[in-house]
């Protein structure tokens, strides 16, 4: 059992990181700064200090615990699916209607210069897991016949970058776009690639061939 302390010390830290996050998402990395983050998570900015040495290491900690959350959330809803289309699908509307409820995480990841070499290889990591799931998935299917044979690395990592691509459209458009549309879209020009028979099917062979 967690003590009093324990838990107002987690409070704490979470009530930080939630603070950080908005401060963040408002005015990127090197615009902000410690004192608006403590003032917006109504602590003062010495105690900001007992849980972070840095505004980089809160800024590592906004973004661990923001996409261990989305990628725990990702596998779940693709595991209790059946079948490949639903569990792009599946993959595909996690990860959008994450980015709509929680906006200012994805902000996060696209602000300012000094820190998006930082974010894109963090980002770039943490997608490991669900793409290997993915992978997982599409050799399922590959053998299975439920779709042609194809690089399954190559397939994963189209699906995230196309929802990856779909949700920074998104999120600088000011044009409201239902989130079915898009996932519709999505999935249905995967998996009408994922049963062809030519044409894309062909020049991956090519590739594969000379690779």
């Amino acid at each position: 059992m967690a003590t009093k302390r324990q838990v107002v010390s987690a409070f704490r830290r979470s009530e930080i990181l939630r603070a950080a996050r908005g401060v963040f998402a408002r005015k990127g990395f090197v615009r902000g700064i410690i004192d608006e983050i403590a003032k917006e998570a109504g602590v003062a900015k010495g105690t900001v200090y007992l849980y972070f040495h840095s505004k980089r290491e809160i800024y590592r900690a906004v973004l661990h615990c923001d996409m261990e959350s989305l990628n725990r959330t990702t596998l779940e809803n693709v595991d209790a699916e059946t079948g490949l289309q639903k569990k792009i699908r599946a993959f595909v509307v996690t990860r959008i209607e994450k980015s709509e409820v929680n906006r200012d995480f994805f902000k996060i990841m696209d602000s300012d210069s000094g820190s998006l070499a930082f974010t894109r290889s963090q980002y770039h990591n943490y997608l490991r897991g669900p793409v290997e799931h993915m992978k997982a998935a599409i050799e399922v299917a590959v053998r299975n016949g439920e779709v042609r044979p194809v690089n399954v690395n190559r397939t994963a990592w189209a699906i995230t970058d196309l929802t990856r691509g779909t949700i920074q459209r998104r999120l600088s458009s000011t044009e409201s776009i239902p989130v079915d549309e898009d996932v519709d879209f999505i999935v249905n020009f995967v998996w009408a690639t994922l049963q062809l028979g030519t044409g894309v099917a062909s020049a991956n062979r090519s590739v594969d061939a000379g690779s």
